[in-house]
């Protein structure tokens, strides 16, 4: 599929797709959103980090907020909330500072950490697209949940690549379509931003079979009561 720049998805919709498809599909293509006080508060804490003009260097650390990051091979684009570059003599040579530096992406969250991916796919994205931009490699990235203050180093293994190729295909091919899922109620609903928009508990699970053999049985039951 020959996808034009001009319609790259947006990289953080990765975290919404993986959580439910449905969700991504609402916010992104629909633009339907609606703030709560988890949404809020997670924009509150990524002020500072996209606050570009913040990059600051600490001896042998320097740090860079909102920086941006496109991935022509994922076809997304977006921006990383912190990348660290660490001095090292394997690194690569950064415009306008002396020396080797390695790169790790920084993700901010307002939770904790999860069971699924979500988090990590959208880490994992970005550390690819800063692979094709700065040509290295970056083996690890970085989760800090607000909730718990703590740091997740994330093992950027060819298993979650191959997962962060495969689901940025899959949103892609569900924009070009325009498609929007069905409701699918399951446990995440509830920790869902949106769930009153997109009413999962509307939602009647029917079984055709089912459905015609009610209907069937409520004929031939009208039928004989007549008689």
């Amino acid at each position: 599929m020959t996808v034009s720049e001009n319609d790259y998805l947006m990289m953080s919709g990765i975290q919404h797709f993986c959580f439910c498809r449905r969700q991504w599909a609402l916010v992104y293509m629909e633009q339907q959103w609606q703030e709560n006080i988890h949404t809020i508060e997670g924009k509150l804490e990524h002020t500072r980090c996209h606050d570009e003009s913040l990059t600051e260097k600490r001896g042998n650390l320097l740090i860079v907020r909102g920086m941006r990051v496109i991935s022509h091979r994922l076809h997304l684009s977006g921006s990383c909330d912190v990348v660290e570059f660490h001095a090292d003599p394997s690194g690569i040579s950064l415009q306008k500072w002396d020396g080797l530096w390695k790169p790790i992406p920084v993700e901010y969250k307002h939770g904790h950490s999860k069971e699924n991916d979500a988090d990590r796919l959208q880490l994992c994205a970005q550390a690819m697209a800063l692979e094709e931009m700065l040509v290295c490699e970056i083996p690890q990235g970085i989760l800090f949940y607000e909730e718990t203050r703590r740091r997740e180093i994330v093992e950027l293994t060819d298993e979650l690549r191959n997962t962060t190729q495969k689901m940025a295909d899959e949103m892609i091919s569900y924009f070009s379509r325009g498609y929007t899922p069905k409701v699918r109620p399951a446990k995440h609903c509830n920790a869902c931003s949106i769930k009153e928009l997109c009413l999962p508990k509307l939602y009647k699970q029917s079984d055709a079979a089912a459905y015609i053999s009610e209907h069937i049985t409520q004929a031939v039951t009208g039928s004989i009561e007549e008689e």
